[in-house]
């Protein structure tokens, strides 16, 4: 059910606990409004109005021109006794420690600021001097009066400066006109009363008075400066807002996820402890004045961002930003480094040149945001990072730094630039590998100094021998630079990509070019004298042929991805099926691709003949001697059940998973083959990153990932 309320008369009206889910209350008048635990995820506040209802602000009016009054009154009484003690020559030495005392604090109050730590100074301070008049001898008893009203006088010094800047800041919040003006005048009504009614002679006067308007007038600098949003007052502040929003709008531990706040009156909302995932604010009005305890609208940085949306070359390092809403901001050039923008929504913004350095972007939403020229070294994404349609004619892969001055461009040839659909091809199969990577315990930090690549984009078709020949004088001419194929990708004629594995000193751009510098000259040949070229390089290294086929294969189907699978020590590398042929558990140096007829299998294979192949092959294990343990037929029999039942993987994840299957069962029936054991490690890592990729409720997570580590033991697999 949704709720409309557009430009209604909401005042003081109750919705605590309700659901209000998407509800419009766009130009309503919400004021004293209380929203206490109530849902409204989605909700519209688009030019609503918060504040305090009329009752509570006459109230609190009246309150305060009673604090003022009272706040003069006892800083002119308190005066009049330094005034005194000054006047009396035997004790006017506790006259010069108040006033030293006095300037002391506050220099150390415009200094340092306002905080807990003085009202404990104070009282250590107050302590001190009844102390001290406590032991004084009994013929000392006037030094242990002037002690005694140096320490009262002392003390109500401090608390006139503090209430009276919170007087100020209360009132300046109140937005009356001449608020600086009736504070002033009400606070000396109160001294003139507190000198009366202590009876000052001529000197106590002049005096008592000039120490009480020092007091006021300290008081009200803070007061305004606190409301003004200096950090060093944020304490006054902070009581300030609670004190006025107690009478406000309540929106204290409501969920607003997704709500919409743009160009909304906030003064004297409580947004105490409420969920404000992707809540809009933009333009949002006097929101310093809501109070904001326990949000991340408590940092006056991140509220300033969250209301403009401009972060353009701006600092956010090390910065909270869970969950806030900047879609459409311009943040170019902006630094991230090390920030938490998880849940955080950045459909639509401009990241260019951004620093996503270590920057967390768990469950974020990136699509459409530019992110071209960004670096985003070691950054934290996961395959719930939306990167839909993002924008980006190249990127960095890292800072650079005096000891690594290249910062790993991609595209590789620094001419060159991302075509459609070029960033979204390169960053899928880093996002793929994310789970398997977690389930490994790999320190990705360690997984991105070690392993960088070569990325070389063919468009509109690709010789295949050309290709495989250029590749392999490449990597014959450049033997430092230790080329590896990992990962071969193809759409036909539309695009072909090659990506190798390099070492960390390698300039990637010249290689790019001088690749393509090759390939073109190779592919001018006549293709007799191309064949005769690609026979000589047969002779060396057979597994040449293995390449061009699989060119031939990317440029044949709609869709076709391998992936080579390493486990070095320094990298793992997994694999998604987008097409018709994979190839799993490929060793070697041209590199890594497989050799003719080394364990290629096509996933376009009915699953129903994939599923009796399986099932022949488990049934060839021999059953357990122990009845009262399970044996590995029994659990990869429950496996096989579990991946073929399963909703949620497509038929070609499900031929996967289950050669994956095979991989053990075969295993299974020799395990003292070690060919077949690393093939077993490689299959139980490509069937973890399957299950984690699914959803937590579905039957393959809940059982599939408690069978694992039992089918992993059972096969004697570290």
């Amino acid at each position: 059910m949704s709720y409309e309320f557009p430009e209604a008369n909401l005042k003081r009206l109750n919705f605590r606990k309700k659901d209000l889910t998407e509800a419009d209350f766009s130009g309503a008048d919400i004021l004293g409004a209380d929203f206490t635990d109530a849902i409204l995820i989605g909700a519209n506040f688009q030019n609503a109005k918060t504040g305090l209802s009329r009752n509570w602000t006459i109230g609190l009016e009246i309150a305060l021109f009673l604090l003022i009054l009272l706040v003069g009154l006892i800083s002119g009484y308190e005066s009049l006794f330094i005034g005194n003690i000054i006047g009396d020559g035997e004790i006017h030495i506790f006259g010069t420690i108040f006033l030293i005392s006095l300037i002391v604090i506050l220099f150390v109050i415009y200094l340092q600021g306002i905080s807990a730590i003085l009202a404990i100074l104070a009282e250590i301070m107050a302590c001190g001097f009844i102390i001290t008049s406590a032991f004084l001898p009994d013929d000392l008893a006037k030094l242990a009066f002037g002690a005694q009203f140096t320490t009262l006088a002392l003390t109500g010094a401090i608390a006139g400066i503090i209430n009276m800047s919170i007087a100020v800041a209360i009132a300046r919040s109140l937005m009356w006109r001449g608020a600086l003006i009736f504070t002033s005048i009400t606070a000396l009504l109160g001294i003139i009363f507190g000198v009366i009614l202590g009876g000052a002679n001529d000197t106590s006067y002049i005096v008592s008075s000039l120490i009480a308007i020092t007091v006021i007038a300290s008081g009200t600098y803070i007061g305004c400066q606190a409301i003004q949003g200096n950090r060093k007052y944020a304490l006054i502040q902070s009581i300030a807002i609670a004190a006025i929003s107690q009478g406000g709008t309540k929106f204290r531990r409501a969920n607003l996820t997704d709500a919409n706040f743009t160009e909304a009156t906030l003064k004297s909302a409580d947004f105490r402890q409420a969920n404000l995932t992707r809540t809009n604010w933009y333009l949002a009005k006097q929101l310093e004045q809501a109070r904001c305890d326990r949000t991340y609208l408590e940092d006056p940085q991140i509220r300033q961002l969250a209301i403009t949306k401009d972060g353009q070359g701006k600092h956010f390092e090390h910065l909270n930003l869970h969950g806030l809403n900047l879609k459409d901001a311009n943040l170019k050039e902006a630094f991230f480094i090390g920030a938490d923008l998880s849940e955080a929504t950045l459909e639509n913004a401009n990241l260019t040149g951004s620093r996503l350095v270590k920057t967390q972007l768990y469950q974020a939403n990136l699509s459409g945001t530019c992110l071209t020229g960004a670096y985003i070294e070691n950054w934290g994404i996961s395959t719930d990072t939306n990167l839909d349609s993002v924008k980006c004619d190249y990127i960095f892969m890292q800072l650079p730094t005096a000891a690594d001055p290249d910062p790993c461009r991609k595209p590789d040839n620094k001419k060159e630039n991302f075509k459609e659909g070029d960033f979204a091809d390169f960053i899928a199969p880093i996002i793929k590998t994310l789970d398997l990577y977690q389930t490994q315990n790999l320190d990705l930090r360690e997984v991105g100094i070690k392993f960088k690549t070569l990325d070389l984009f063919h468009y509109e078709g690709i010789d295949p021998s050309a290709a495989a020949i250029a590749l392999k004088q490449l990597i014959e001419q450049h033997p430092e630079a230790e080329l590896e194929v990992i990962a071969l990708e193809g759409r036909g004629n539309e695009k072909i990509r090659l990506q190798a594995k390099v070492t960390g000193d390698t300039n990637r751009s010249a290689l790019n070019a001088e690749y393509f510098a090759k390939y073109k000259q190779i592919k001018s040949l006549p293709y007799s004298d191309m064949q005769a070229l690609l026979t000589g390089i047969e002779e060396k290294d057979e597994r040449i042929r293995s390449l061009e086929k699989l060119l031939e294969n990317a440029i044949s189907q709609p869709k076709f991805y391998v992936e080579t699978y390493q486990n070095q020590g320094e990298f793992i590398m997994t694999q998604e099926n987008k097409g018709n042929v994979s190839i799993s558990s490929v060793q070697g140096n041209i590199s890594g691709i497989a050799a003719a007829g080394e364990n290629q299998t096509m996933t376009g294979v009915a699953l129903g003949a994939i599923s009796g192949n399986v099932t022949n092959t488990i049934s060839q294990l021999p059953d357990t001697t122990d009845p009262n343990e399970p044996s590995l037929k029994e659990l990869l029999t429950q496996l096989q059940a579990l991946i073929e039942s399963e909703s949620e993987l497509n038929e070609e994840d499900k031929v996967e998973a289950l050669e994956q299957v095979k991989v053990l069962a075969e295993s299974g029936q020799k395990p003292e083959d070690s060919t077949l054991q690393k093939l077993a490690k490689t299959a139980v890592k490509i069937l973890k990153g399957t299950i984690a990729s699914l959803p937590d409720v579905t039957k393959l997570v809940e059982s599939g990932a408690k069978l694992l580590p039992y089918i992993t033991k059972l096969l004697g697999l570290p």
